[in-house]
């Protein structure tokens, strides 16, 4: 909606970003008056300008870095404290004045784009000017256009709504573009805790340069770097520590005269200053080695004392550097105590710090392994909070065992659940075995279970390998890929014949050859291959055409014999396709989640299999209802009483 001199449009209670843009070369500055019902404002931290970007409400918050032949506010109205009224919009020139400039617009966007716009025409030769205003109006916001001119400037305008100015910037008009790191209200403030890479809803600082994003877009970024001041002190980021207590700990730090800590702050001694400070941007200390990694680091600015490097940037939390004796604690470096049959008692304080933190941390964790897995911004979060506790990363995995090896468990019975090894999921264990440090006949075990598991399905999928047979005459373009001893069992009335001899599988038949018989099946007459016990069968089109072998590992022999006849008839399955044997992994967590991880029967929470409980081959659907959780050993029993 276009807005006339003096007309208004009602506005979305929402996150707003404010767009003043003109076509001309001068550069215009933002600004922003919050006033109160009697229509000035409550203090002078109610002005955000290029001094003061960020209003403590977070209400307000002027971007730094627009956009060429743009200046921009974002407005969060959700945020804007009860007793603010009014939010004006102004802006104002160093050099020349509104009237120079061609082309002059205000634009408010909302999150489905713009919502109104306001051409300034007719602009007088002034320095500042108040261009529109968001006001209350029966329980909603309302914009209102004004394009009203002060001649008197920036310190006439903002002194007109009850905004204190040191006369030093009256009598300097002309500012030049420089850093805006001093404090416009005469108080010196704490820094803030950047946030930590890898933190789950962690929040980064904005990057450096121009941008080219949609105003609304920009307007969120302001609005989240604003939270992130509000949540430096996150779940996931242990407390900033500038000071520290008795034991050489980092300890919290008193933000009662930061404005960003979301409560209005006490009047200033002095009034505000309106002079764009000098100076260059502070040159920034270099990273430490591996700066993708956070930990603590000496100190790039005091080499007395140790700071923690978040993964981004250098934070304000520090601790001083001391001499360690042999007897003195790694961590807090106090005495320890000698123990009465000689060494040295551990440190009591260190000890209920750790004990009480690796509670809750365990607990965490294990949130962190079941969801994403370990890996990921989470799972690095997890271990750097551990480095800024400063406790060893081996008693964190000592007091995570129980639950990694649960983890692992529980990914190798998913895997299994459906008889494939998928390539993700045996990447997924090995990886999770590496990272949570796991050893052990129990590992030793569930690796050789997933790589035998992979290996079969490999073969299965026709993954197969070459075999030379040189005294064995093949057909033109026929491949060996499989040749071993095995026995033919034939079913006689007067009971099974069992024949010794090689089974030999190709590309295009299979053969037995025995010392009194042979057998050639091309695969066009075989109709499937199955596991029985101990032997292989071979089903064909005709009732007198399969065949049964009795070989040392049946598993293997099915697997490459089934890959063989799949690759033979073009069954393999493309990638990312699932037979219909698959069980969905939201399946799979449910009745892991309802049969608590264990087995039904026993209670057993090793080698544990999903199950059936009618078999697919009598009917059985693949539903949380029809499935269960079993150990190795209760399912070979059903098996066999099935």
């Amino acid at each position: 909606m276009e807005l006339s001199k003096g007309a208004n449009a009602p506005v979305p209670t929402s996150l707003l970003a404010v767009v003043i843009s003109w076509r001309s070369d001068h550069v215009v500055d933002a600004h922003a008056l919050l006033l109160s019902d009697s229509g000035s404002v409550r203090t002078d931290r109610d002005l955000v300008f290029f001094n003061a970007p960020r209003h403590v409400s977070q209400a307000v918050t002027l971007d730094q870095e627009p956009a060429p032949g743009t200046a921009r506010l974002s407005v969060s109205l959700p945020r804007t404290e009860s007793d603010v009224q009014r939010i004006v919009i102004a802006g104002s020139v160093d050099e020349g004045t509104f009237g120079d400039i061609i082309g002059l617009t205000l634009t408010v966007h909302a999150a489905d784009g713009p919502v109104t716009q306001f051409e300034v025409t007719d602009t007088d030769s002034v320095a500042a000017m108040m261009f529109g205003e968001f006001y209350r109006r029966d329980g909603q916001w309302r914009f209102r256009a004004i394009g009203q001119g002060w001649a008197s400037g920036l310190a006439g305008l903002v002194t007109e709504f009850g905004v204190s100015v040191d006369d030093a910037a009256e009598r300097t008009p002309a500012r030049p573009q420089a850093a805006r790191s001093a404090n416009p209200f005469g108080r010196t403030h704490p820094p803030t805790t950047p946030r930590l890479v890898g933190a789950a809803g962690g929040n980064r600082s904005a990057a450096t340069g121009p941008r080219s994003v949609a105003p609304l877009d920009r307007a969120r970024a302001a609005e989240r770097e604003s939270r992130s001041i509000e949540h430096a002190q996150g779940a996931r980021m242990p407390a900033r520590a500038d000071s520290f207590d008795d034991t050489g700990l980092p300890t919290s730090t008193d933000r009662s005269s930061d404005p960003s800590d979301g409560s209005r702050a006490a009047a200033p001694s002095r009034p505000v200053d309106l002079e764009r400070h000098h100076g260059s941007v502070e040159q920034a200390p270099p990273p430490p080695p591996n700066p993708q990694r956070a930990d603590w680091h000496s100190d790039p600015e005091d080499s007395a004392r140790m700071r923690w490097w978040d993964g981004n940037e250098w934070t304000g939390a520090t601790y001083p550097r001391r001499q360690l004796g042999p007897r003195d604690c790694a961590r807090c470096a106090n005495p320890l105590r000698r123990k009465l049959f000689g060494g040295l008692a551990p440190c009591q304080v260190c000890a209920v710090e750790i004990e009480e933190f690796l509670t809750h941390w365990h607990t965490q964790a294990w949130r962190v392994l079941t969801t994403s897995g370990p890996r990921g911004d989470d799972w690095a979060a997890l271990w750097a909070s551990l480095r800024y506790q400063r406790i060893d990363e081996s008693a964190g995995r000592e007091a995570l065992r129980d639950a990694a090896l649960s983890y692992v468990e529980r990914l190798v019975t998913f895997a299994f659940t459906d008889g494939e090894v998928e390539l993700a999921e045996f990447e997924a264990f090995e990886h999770a075995i590496a990272e949570l440090a796991l050893s052990g006949p129990l590992i030793e075990d569930l690796h050789r279970r997933m790589h035998r598991g992979r290996t079969l399905s490999r073969l299965r999928a026709g993954d197969l390998p070459m075999i030379r047979t040189p005294g064995l005459h093949l057909d033109p373009e026929e491949k060996v890929h499989l040749d071993l001893p095995a026995v033919h069992v034939r079913q006689l009335a007067r009971g099974p014949k069992l024949t010794d001899g090689r089974l030999i599988g190709s590309n295009k038949k299979l053969r037995f050859v025995g010392a009194d018989t042979g057998i050639e099946l091309p695969w066009a007459r075989v109709v499937s291959v199955r596991r029985e016990q101990n032997t292989v069968v071979l089903a064909a089109t005709s009732a007198r055409g399969g065949a049964t072998f009795e070989v040392a590992d049946p598993d293997y022999v099915a697997a490459a014999l089934e890959g063989a006849l799949r690759v033979a008839k073009r069954l393999i399955l493309t990638p990312g396709q699932r037979d219909t044997r698959s069980i969905p992994q939201e399946v799979k967590a449910e009745v892991w989640q309802r049969d608590g991880g264990k087995c039904v029967e026993c209670g057993d929470g090793h080698y544990l299999e999903f199950d059936h409980i009618i078999p697919l081959s009598r009917g059985g659907a693949t539903s949380a209802s029809n499935l269960q959780i079993l150990c190795r050993a209760c399912n070979r029993t059903k098996g066999a009483r099935i």
